[in-house]
């Protein structure tokens, strides 16, 4: 029994993230059992399935918009941390590759002073105390970063492996947001069929319905036909 499941979880078709794709059922004479087999079993699956592809599609989308808020966060904190990067490799009187200041967020930063003045004044900058309150702060360039990692856990990073690991959580971000929206399409072609299925079965049974109700007149005329003839021979022979 063990290995019979096992193997027909194996055949299973499902999509890259191991969500099962939906059969769609093309004969549901055969699908059901015949023309006898009764379908509530039938239906109460479909049900089931339809819910469970419901549930993901919820799940995916909480996920999907935890994901839309978190990216741009990230963005703009790389680009923060690049700027420091950059301001202190000219403290240092070190190379800079300006192709690192692309964003038009870090444009922002330098548009009301030079570059020559901000090298010699400190870095200030505003930082949240409330939703509408903001406090100015002096920053002392260490050539380190405090990052949040989340359950109120703060740690400190050298600059570049800051950028390293901003850079590798974004990617892995971005690349999470493409699989959810790619999961999301698929649910939704899943759970398409799946009603397509249910309608199906149900239309069938109508049918069948049908046919049976006017199998039931036909054939009840006869015992009535049969009676009566047998009245008119009995009155005959009196």
């Amino acid at each position: 029994m063990a290995t019979a499941a096992s193997s027909s979880k194996g055949q299973m078709e499902t999509n890259p993230r191991g969500i099962p794709k939906a059969p769609f059922v093309a004969d549901v004479d055969d699908y059901v059992g015949g023309k006898d087999a009764e379908i509530q079993s039938t239906m109460k699956k479909f049900e089931e399935t339809t819910a469970k592809y419901r549930y993901m599609e919820i799940s995916l989308q909480q996920r999907r918009k935890a994901l839309l808020g978190k990216i741009p966060d990230m963005e703009q904190t790389l680009q923060v941390v690049k700027f420091l990067q950059i301001r202190r490799k000219k403290s240092l009187g070190e190379d800079v590759v300006e192709e690192a200041l692309s964003d038009d967020d870090l444009d922002d930063l330098d548009e009301e002073d030079n570059e020559e003045k901000k090298e010699e004044e400190p870095l200030k900058t505003l930082f949240e105390l409330n939703d509408t309150l903001y406090a100015e702060a002096q920053i002392t360039e260490t050539g380190e970063v405090g990052l949040w990692l989340g359950a109120n856990i703060m740690l400190m990073y050298p600059l570049q492996e800051a950028i390293d690991l901003l850079t590798n959580k974004l990617s892995t971000a971005k690349k999470s947001h493409e699989e959810t929206v790619e999961d999301l399409e698929f649910l939704r072609e899943q759970i398409t069929v799946m009603e397509v299925n249910f309608a199906r079965v149900h239309n069938w049974d109508v049918k069948r319905r049908r046919e049976k109700g006017l199998i039931g007149q036909q054939s009840g005329l006869l015992p009535s036909q049969r009676g009566d003839g047998k009245d008119d021979s009995d009155d005959e022979r009196d």
